[in-house]
């Protein structure tokens, strides 16, 4: 299938490099400088769409911007112009992969899943190949926010919190995950746009799952011209701020903050009052994709 193309590009996995000299009575023995990636979750970044151009919510539609908990990533790639295609570039980082599903997939229990502000991965500046980067992909793989929605019942009005997990990595075997305090047994593969939701009132625990469409997750990619990214795979491509430069003898931390744009990135077919998710009424969620990303150097 056409989005297991992005894996065929690297099959080195990278690990932390350890000191080669282990004395401790040593005291030139410093820890090696490392490129360090954070995520920040931003809902009042620009929302783009799959070309990387700003779009509003569509006519029918509702959306709201979740509070982000936590986030991981499958792929990290460094890529030195516009024209660089996808895997050209230096990939620094690639999660776990397992057929225990049946086909290449992410291992979700094996996925680094990082809040707002905390670090996804770090490697050592030596194993970064030298030179000036432009652009970064990193392709997607979890999201764990809350929304509020709404239901009625028996003429009564409740408003609630819910908490959503969504997988939106190109494919993903899930032993099991915790929306929030509930459990979900699934031991098998699930391709991008499956999630599970969790919500409790008044002592009663509702739990559902879902899929979304194929091609309905939003991958914004300002380079889909000169540097296409599979069907299905959730590459996000975002220019940086300043070009990151990674020197041959570089002795200082370097740190990307991934800003990610949740603006209304949490979007449903509308059968009720747009300004509310209401499941019960019809409401259906269409895209979980993030909307687009900013990273910065330090």
């Amino acid at each position: 299938m056409r989005y297991i193309l992005i894996f065929l590009f690297s099959t080195i996995l990278f690990s932390c490099k350890k000191n080669d000299d282990d004395s401790s009575g040593d005291t030139n023995n410093t820890p090696e400088a490392r490129l360090i990636f954070k995520f920040h979750f931003d809902s009042t970044q620009t929302r783009l769409g799959n070309f990387g151009q700003p779009v509003s919510v569509p006519a029918g539609h509702g959306a709201q911007s979740p509070k982000f908990n936590t986030m991981s990533a499958h792929y990290i790639e460094l890529a030195p112009d516009s024209l660089t295609l996808l895997g050209g570039g230096d990939v620094v980082y690639r999660a776990p992969e397992v057929n225990t599903g049946g086909s290449l997939a992410i291992d979700f229990s094996q996925a680094v899943r990082a809040p707002d502000g905390g670090i996804l991965f770090s490697i050592p500046l030596s194993q970064v190949t030298p030179g000036t980067y432009k652009w970064l992909r990193i392709s997607l793989a979890y999201q764990n926010y809350d929304v509020n929605y709404r239901f009625i019942f028996n003429s009564v009005t409740y408003d609630a919190v819910a908490t959503v997990a969504s997988f939106i990595g190109f494919n993903t075997y899930i032993q099991n995950y915790t929306i929030k305090d509930s459990s979900i047994e699934v031991n098998a593969n699930k391709l991008q746009g499956y999630w599970g939701i969790e919500s409790t009132l008044t002592g009663f625990t509702y739990l559902s799952q879902g899929q979304a469409p194929p091609g309905a997750t939003t991958v914004p990619n300002p380079l889909s011209l000169t540097s296409p990214v599979p069907a299905g795979s959730c590459v996000v491509t975002g220019k940086f701020d300043t070009p990151l430069v990674i020197s041959a003898s570089g002795t200082t931390d370097r740190t990307v903050t991934v800003s990610v744009s949740t603006n209304k990135s949490f979007e449903w077919v509308e059968h009720s009052d747009p300004l509310y998710y209401e499941p019960l009424a019809g409401d259906t969620v269409v895209d979980m994709g993030v909307r687009g990303i900013e990273p910065h150097v330090q």
